[in-house]
Protein backbone atom coordinates (compact mmCIF):
# COMPACT_ATOMS: atom_id res chain seq x y z
CA UNK A 1 0.00 0.00 0.00
CA UNK A 2 1.20 3.20 -0.64
CA UNK A 3 2.24 5.99 1.89
CA UNK A 4 -0.43 8.66 1.15
CA UNK A 5 1.26 11.97 1.41
CA UNK A 6 -1.79 14.36 2.11
CA UNK A 7 -1.31 15.99 -1.08
CA UNK A 8 -3.05 15.39 -4.65
CA UNK A 9 0.22 14.32 -6.56
CA UNK A 10 1.99 14.83 -9.86
CA UNK A 11 0.14 12.11 -11.94
CA UNK A 12 2.19 9.04 -11.91
CA UNK A 13 1.96 7.83 -15.36
CA UNK A 14 3.42 10.81 -16.32
CA UNK A 15 6.53 10.03 -14.36
CA UNK A 16 6.66 6.35 -15.92
CA UNK A 17 6.51 8.00 -19.11
CA UNK A 18 9.70 10.14 -18.79
CA UNK A 19 11.53 7.02 -17.50
CA UNK A 20 11.46 4.79 -20.74
CA UNK A 21 14.31 5.50 -22.32
CA UNK A 22 17.41 7.60 -21.93
CA UNK A 23 16.76 9.44 -25.06
CA UNK A 24 13.43 10.44 -23.47
CA UNK A 25 15.06 11.45 -20.02
CA UNK A 26 17.08 14.11 -22.63
CA UNK A 27 14.37 16.20 -23.11
CA UNK A 28 11.88 15.36 -19.75
CA UNK A 29 9.51 18.66 -20.74
CA UNK A 30 9.12 17.80 -24.28
CA UNK A 31 8.49 14.31 -23.30
CA UNK A 32 6.19 14.87 -20.61
CA UNK A 33 4.14 17.10 -23.28
CA UNK A 34 3.81 14.82 -26.15
CA UNK A 35 2.54 11.59 -23.10
CA UNK A 36 -0.23 14.88 -22.58
CA UNK A 37 -1.00 14.41 -25.93
CA UNK A 38 -1.19 11.10 -26.00
CA UNK A 39 -3.45 10.49 -23.15
CA UNK A 40 -5.45 13.34 -23.97
CA UNK A 41 -5.88 11.64 -27.60
CA UNK A 42 -6.85 8.44 -25.19
CA UNK A 43 -9.35 10.25 -23.23
CA UNK A 44 -11.23 11.88 -26.44
CA UNK A 45 -11.40 7.91 -27.92
CA UNK A 46 -12.65 6.67 -24.09
CA UNK A 47 -15.52 9.39 -24.75
CA UNK A 48 -16.70 7.80 -27.95
CA UNK A 49 -15.60 4.11 -27.79
CA UNK A 50 -14.86 3.10 -24.29
CA UNK A 51 -11.65 0.92 -24.34
CA UNK A 52 -12.38 -0.59 -27.37
CA UNK A 53 -9.80 1.47 -29.30
CA UNK A 54 -6.71 0.35 -30.69
CA UNK A 55 -3.59 1.68 -30.56
CA UNK A 56 -3.57 2.41 -34.20
CA UNK A 57 -7.02 4.60 -33.41
CA UNK A 58 -4.80 6.26 -30.44
CA UNK A 59 -1.45 7.01 -32.76
CA UNK A 60 -4.07 8.82 -36.12
CA UNK A 61 -6.12 10.67 -33.06
CA UNK A 62 -2.82 11.99 -30.80
CA UNK A 63 -1.34 12.95 -34.59
CA UNK A 64 1.82 10.89 -34.23
CA UNK A 65 4.18 7.84 -35.31
CA UNK A 66 3.74 4.43 -33.35
CA UNK A 67 7.30 4.93 -32.52
CA UNK A 68 6.73 7.61 -30.43
CA UNK A 69 3.75 6.57 -29.02
CA UNK A 70 6.13 3.09 -27.59
CA UNK A 71 8.55 5.69 -26.67
CA UNK A 72 6.25 6.55 -23.49
CA UNK A 73 4.00 4.01 -23.04
CA UNK A 74 4.26 0.00 -23.20
CA UNK A 75 0.60 -0.57 -24.86
CA UNK A 76 -2.40 0.17 -24.67
CA UNK A 77 -3.03 -0.41 -21.20
CA UNK A 78 -0.11 1.76 -19.86
CA UNK A 79 -2.18 4.75 -21.64
CA UNK A 80 -5.81 3.25 -19.94
CA UNK A 81 -4.06 3.27 -16.64
CA UNK A 82 -3.01 6.99 -16.92
CA UNK A 83 -6.20 7.81 -18.27
CA UNK A 84 -7.67 6.40 -14.62
CA UNK A 85 -5.53 8.31 -12.93
CA UNK A 86 -6.41 11.63 -14.79
CA UNK A 87 -9.81 11.03 -14.43
CA UNK A 88 -9.02 10.67 -10.53
CA UNK A 89 -7.06 13.37 -10.16
CA UNK A 90 -9.56 15.85 -11.86
CA UNK A 91 -12.50 14.35 -9.81
CA UNK A 92 -10.00 15.64 -6.54
CA UNK A 93 -8.98 18.14 -7.70
CA UNK A 94 -13.04 19.48 -8.63
CA UNK A 95 -14.18 17.89 -4.95
CA UNK A 96 -11.26 19.78 -3.03
CA UNK A 97 -12.19 23.20 -4.83
CA UNK A 98 -16.05 22.74 -4.49
CA UNK A 99 -15.54 21.64 -0.66
CA UNK A 100 -13.44 25.09 0.28
CA UNK A 101 -16.53 26.70 1.89
CA UNK A 102 -17.57 23.89 3.88
CA UNK A 103 -17.24 24.76 7.44
CA UNK A 104 -15.06 22.24 8.91
CA UNK A 105 -13.27 18.85 8.11
CA UNK A 106 -16.19 16.17 8.70
CA UNK A 107 -18.12 18.01 6.46
CA UNK A 108 -15.60 18.42 3.76
CA UNK A 109 -15.03 14.33 4.54
CA UNK A 110 -18.54 13.78 4.32
CA UNK A 111 -18.85 15.65 0.87
CA UNK A 112 -15.88 14.04 -0.37
CA UNK A 113 -17.01 10.32 0.11
CA UNK A 114 -21.13 10.72 -0.48
CA UNK A 115 -19.96 12.70 -3.93
CA UNK A 116 -18.49 9.80 -5.35
CA UNK A 117 -21.40 7.80 -4.96
CA UNK A 118 -23.88 10.62 -5.86
CA UNK A 119 -21.98 10.42 -9.52
CA UNK A 120 -22.99 6.54 -9.95
CA UNK A 121 -25.26 6.55 -13.08
CA UNK A 122 -23.62 9.02 -14.69
CA UNK A 123 -22.98 7.31 -18.00
CA UNK A 124 -26.84 7.69 -18.59
CA UNK A 125 -26.53 11.37 -18.60
CA UNK A 126 -23.58 11.48 -21.53
CA UNK A 127 -20.11 10.95 -18.89
CA UNK A 128 -18.98 7.72 -20.17
CA UNK A 129 -15.54 8.12 -17.61
CA UNK A 130 -17.36 6.62 -14.53
CA UNK A 131 -18.50 3.43 -16.91
CA UNK A 132 -15.14 2.89 -17.88
CA UNK A 133 -13.22 3.39 -14.87
CA UNK A 134 -15.60 0.72 -13.71
CA UNK A 135 -14.88 -2.02 -16.56
CA UNK A 136 -11.08 -1.57 -16.95
CA UNK A 137 -10.61 -0.99 -12.97
CA UNK A 138 -10.67 -4.85 -11.79
CA UNK A 139 -9.11 -6.01 -15.48
CA UNK A 140 -6.33 -4.23 -14.66
CA UNK A 141 -5.98 -4.36 -10.86
CA UNK A 142 -5.13 -8.40 -12.04
CA UNK A 143 -2.43 -7.28 -14.21
CA UNK A 144 -1.02 -4.40 -12.51
CA UNK A 145 -1.74 -3.41 -9.09
CA UNK A 146 1.12 -1.48 -8.12
CA UNK A 147 0.35 1.07 -10.89
CA UNK A 148 -3.24 1.29 -10.53
CA UNK A 149 -2.79 1.70 -6.81
CA UNK A 150 -0.91 5.02 -8.20
CA UNK A 151 -3.89 5.81 -10.09
CA UNK A 152 -6.33 5.87 -7.33
CA UNK A 153 -4.37 7.21 -4.65
CA UNK A 154 -5.13 11.08 -5.45
CA UNK A 155 -8.16 10.15 -4.04
CA UNK A 156 -6.52 8.71 -0.51
CA UNK A 157 -4.63 11.37 -0.47
CA UNK A 158 -7.96 13.97 -0.66
CA UNK A 159 -9.38 12.17 2.29
CA UNK A 160 -6.16 11.88 4.30
CA UNK A 161 -5.75 16.24 5.57
CA UNK A 162 -9.44 15.79 6.18
CA UNK A 163 -8.77 13.05 8.58
CA UNK A 164 -5.88 14.12 10.23
CA UNK A 165 -7.50 17.79 11.08
CA UNK A 166 -10.85 16.36 12.43
CA UNK A 167 -9.08 14.18 14.92
CA UNK A 168 -6.85 17.23 16.21
CA UNK A 169 -10.24 18.97 16.52
CA UNK A 170 -11.62 16.11 18.69
CA UNK A 171 -14.29 15.38 15.89
CA UNK A 172 -13.38 11.87 14.87
CA UNK A 173 -11.08 9.48 16.97
CA UNK A 174 -9.21 7.19 13.79
CA UNK A 175 -6.93 4.65 15.27
CA UNK A 176 -4.57 5.17 12.03
CA UNK A 177 -5.48 7.76 9.58
CA UNK A 178 -2.87 7.21 6.84
CA UNK A 179 -4.43 3.18 6.90
CA UNK A 180 -8.07 4.55 7.56
CA UNK A 181 -7.92 7.08 4.40
CA UNK A 182 -6.54 4.28 2.44
CA UNK A 183 -9.57 1.90 3.67
CA UNK A 184 -12.33 4.35 3.20
CA UNK A 185 -10.92 4.65 -0.37
CA UNK A 186 -11.19 0.87 -0.94
CA UNK A 187 -14.59 0.84 0.54
CA UNK A 188 -16.25 3.83 -1.52
CA UNK A 189 -14.34 1.98 -4.81
CA UNK A 190 -16.00 -1.03 -4.15
CA UNK A 191 -19.41 0.45 -3.22
CA UNK A 192 -18.75 2.62 -6.88
CA UNK A 193 -17.91 -0.10 -8.70
CA UNK A 194 -20.72 -2.07 -7.59
CA UNK A 195 -23.45 0.74 -8.47
CA UNK A 196 -22.44 1.39 -12.00
CA UNK A 197 -23.56 -1.75 -12.79
CA UNK A 198 -25.84 -3.12 -10.26
CA UNK A 199 -29.63 -1.99 -10.22
CA UNK A 200 -29.81 0.24 -6.92
CA UNK A 201 -32.77 -0.73 -4.73
CA UNK A 202 -32.72 2.95 -3.43
CA UNK A 203 -31.54 6.27 -5.47
CA UNK A 204 -27.80 7.26 -5.31
CA UNK A 205 -28.22 9.55 -2.14
CA UNK A 206 -29.53 7.46 0.03
CA UNK A 207 -26.89 4.92 -0.27
CA UNK A 208 -24.39 7.80 -0.17
CA UNK A 209 -25.86 8.16 3.09
CA UNK A 210 -25.48 4.73 4.37
CA UNK A 211 -22.03 4.49 3.42
CA UNK A 212 -20.74 7.70 5.09
CA UNK A 213 -22.78 6.72 8.23
CA UNK A 214 -20.51 3.80 8.00
CA UNK A 215 -17.26 5.55 7.69
CA UNK A 216 -18.44 8.45 10.01
CA UNK A 217 -18.47 5.31 12.71
CA UNK A 218 -15.53 3.55 11.67
CA UNK A 219 -13.50 6.43 11.78
CA UNK A 220 -14.46 7.18 15.64
CA UNK A 221 -17.29 9.76 14.86
CA UNK A 222 -20.08 8.03 16.96
CA UNK A 223 -17.51 7.23 19.21
CA UNK A 224 -16.30 10.60 19.48
CA UNK A 225 -19.65 12.32 19.74
CA UNK A 226 -21.20 9.76 22.75
CA UNK A 227 -17.94 10.77 24.59
CA UNK A 228 -18.73 14.63 24.09
CA UNK A 229 -22.25 13.50 24.89
CA UNK A 230 -21.37 11.90 28.57
CA UNK A 231 -19.26 15.11 29.56
CA UNK A 232 -22.13 17.63 28.76
CA UNK A 233 -24.51 14.99 30.51
CA UNK A 234 -22.07 15.00 33.28
CA UNK A 235 -21.77 18.92 33.93
CA UNK A 236 -25.16 19.20 34.12
CA UNK A 237 -26.29 20.26 37.32
CA UNK A 238 -28.22 17.93 39.44
CA UNK A 239 -31.64 18.67 40.33
CA UNK A 240 -32.05 20.46 44.32
CA UNK A 241 -33.87 18.23 46.22
CA UNK A 242 -36.95 20.02 48.26
CA UNK A 243 -36.55 20.49 51.75
CA UNK A 244 -38.68 17.96 53.87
Amino acid sequence: MDEPTGDLPTPSWALRAVEQSPSVQRSRVRSVQRAHQIVQAARRLVATKGSSFTTQDLVKEAGIAVQTFYKHFTGKDQVILAVIEDLVLDTCTDLKQRARDLPDPVARLRFYITSVVRSVGAHDEGDPGPRFITTEHWRLHRLYPEELAHATRPFTDLLLPEIQAAMQAGLLAPSDPQYDAWLVNQLVIAVFHHYEYATADEPPEHIADRLWRFCFAALGGSAVAASAGAQKASKKPRPVRAAK
